[in-house]
């Protein structure tokens, strides 16, 4: 009896798997045909975007090779092309040099607006808007005004922010261009102090203070804090008796 109720069960269960499959079957295969489908033009579209990088990645250093040789000019237009139809992270590079090429032949306020227009542009990261800045304030350095140059980066110079190191240098190499020879010191002292400061920009620090020095004389003493107890008296010697 047992072995009649077991083939009547399966029986049922059969039933009901083939009407479950009558019902739903063509869905499951579309979805399996779509995921297929849908797997093999990610795929595809990830190989094309390798060659299209690598394909970016040579003119990139065709456009490199003309600079190398002088050819100023030749190198900006090849990187404007890499900018306008370039792929991969090598549009963004191409800008950057761009701006560098042009200050390179001559050209300092082209390489600021081009550098600015990185900083101000809603697509860039802002990792690449502080990089241009400081590239901008770095070409400046020598022309611009202190006020300027602290509008420009002064908010990068601020303590735990990473771009920190290059901002001091830059507004402190300001600073003493303009005669500010104690706001230049801050910010060498800022350098100098810091833990994290790599060792050829404290030499410079070092270095600058040690101009600074010979300007102004040495920085004052910090005064001793206020509430401290007074240090006590040395004792006076015993008289000799008189025999």
């Amino acid at each position: 009896m047992s072995d009649i109720f077991r083939e009547v069960d399966e029986d049922i269960r059969r039933d009901q798997l083939k009407r479950l499959w009558d019902r739903f079957g063509p869905y499951v295969l579309g979805a399996a045909v779509l995921i297929v489908v849908a797997t093999a033009g990610y795929r595809g579209w990830v190989y094309w975007q390798a060659r299209q990088a690598a394909a970016t990645g040579d003119r990139f250093a065709a456009a490199l090779q003309l600079a190398s040789t002088g050819k100023h000019d030749d190198a900006i237009k090849a990187l404007q092309g890499i900018v306008d139809n370039g792929s991969g992270g090598y549009p963004t590079l191409a800008r950057f040099r761009i701006a560098a090429e042009k200050a390179a032949g001559g050209d300092k306020t082209a390489a600021v607006a081009e550098f600015d227009a990185i900083s101000a542009d809603a697509h860039a990261s802002i990792e690449e808007k502080n990089m241009a800045r400081l590239r901008a304030a770095m070409i400046l350095v020598d022309t611009a005004s202190e006020a300027e140059l602290q509008g420009r980066i002064g908010d990068l110079a601020t303590t735990g922010n990473p771009w920190r190191h290059s901002a001091r240098e830059m507004l402190g190499l300001g600073a003493w261009r303009a005669s500010d020879y104690a706001g230049a010191r801050k910010y060498f002292d800022d350098i100098n102090n810091d833990q994290d400061s790599a060792d050829d920009l404290r030499q410079r620090a070092q270095l600058m203070l040690a101009l600074i020095a010979a300007k102004i004389g040495p920085e004052p003493a910090l005064p001793a804090p206020t509430g401290s107890a007074p240090e006590p008296a040395t004792p006076a010697p015993p008289a000799t008796p008189t025999p």
